[in-house]
């Protein structure tokens, strides 16, 4: 059986859509960087028990967080990191491909 990977209409829209969503770190407000590291600028703030998609991962700046020490960055979004120590994924390592 083949697989045929969808590249438009509705099903993209409906697959992007289930990109799943991880809390951040109760009761804090997490830092969004347009680059995976706190010298990158500030794009946003997150509210506090916000959840955020993980659309990849990439290696950056090393964080202590509630959930650890890690280099691990999240792509939230279009130019939109939060290190993955805020981010309870339940893996100390990289639950989503890597970004390119």
């Amino acid at each position: 059986m083949a697989i045929e990977e969808v590249t438009e209409g509705p099903v993209k829209a409906a697959a992007a859509l289930a990109v799943p969503r991880y809390p951040v770190a109760p009761n804090v407000r997490v830092n969004v960087r347009s680059g995976p590291g706190t010298t990158y600028d500030l794009v946003r703030v997150l509210p506090e028990n916000a959840s955020v998609p993980i659309n990849c991962q990439q290696p950056g700046e090393r964080v202590t967080g509630p959930y650890g020490t890690t280099n691990v960055w999240d792509c939230i979004g279009n130019g939109q990191y939060v290190s993955d120590a805020y981010v309870r994924t339940g893996s100390d390592g990289y639950v989503a491909p890597r970004c390119s």
